[in-house]
């Protein structure tokens, strides 16, 4: 597999070596050896899988305490993925990457604890898969604005506003989440 860094330390855009012929393809999506030889030696505990339609944004999301790592991917469809480093020490605090992950693609994006996370669907019937090294804590959850000026993510146009959750559409600026260490 081919791990490429991003302009902000800690989340990475993961390449799997897929191997395809007539017939379709075949691709290994997690081993633990193979991603602990590249230094991303981690536990996963609980996995997800959601589906959505074109214009679909659902995010920010990161909990406090009970972080979560997240290892995600697109089986069938695309996203623009985010991630927002929310760690009070880091010299990227507030900055945000992001990277399109379709089913054609086979790409990966690992975002690390300490980064809010949220992507924009940009084909219907988009099936999205995550790995979380720690279990969902309903109350422990919080939402960045996924349109916050301060953190202005650049997300793809679209014709209209994103369909939002009503939680999602309730998400608090940068200054007033609560942020890591």
């Amino acid at each position: 597999m081919k791990v490429i860094e991003t302009a902000i330390p800690g989340p990475l855009i993961i390449e799997p070596k897929v191997f395809g012929d007539a017939r379709g393809f075949f691709l290994e999506s997690w081993n633990t050896a193979s991603f602990a030889s590249v230094g991303l030696d981690m536990t996963f505990v609980q996995d997800n899988h959601s589906r959505s339609q074109k214009g679909v944004l659902r995010g920010l999301h990161f909990q406090n305490p009970g972080p979560q790592g997240k290892l995600v991917r697109v089986t069938s469809g695309a996203v623009y993925d985010v991630a927002v480093d929310l760690r009070r020490s880091s010299p990227h605090f507030g900055k945000w990457v992001g990277v399109e992950l379709t089913g054609e693609n086979c790409r990966m994006f690992w975002v690390p604890e300490g980064f809010a996370h949220g992507f924009l669907t940009l084909e219907d019937g988009t099936d999205f898969l995550y790995k979380c090294t720690a279990p969902y804590a309903p109350d422990h959850e919080h939402t960045l604005a996924w349109d916050d000026p301060q953190v202005a993510v650049d997300w793809p146009a679209l014709h209209g506003e994103p369909t939002v959750s009503k939680k999602d559409a309730g998400g608090l600026p940068l200054g007033e989440v609560s942020i890591f260490a």
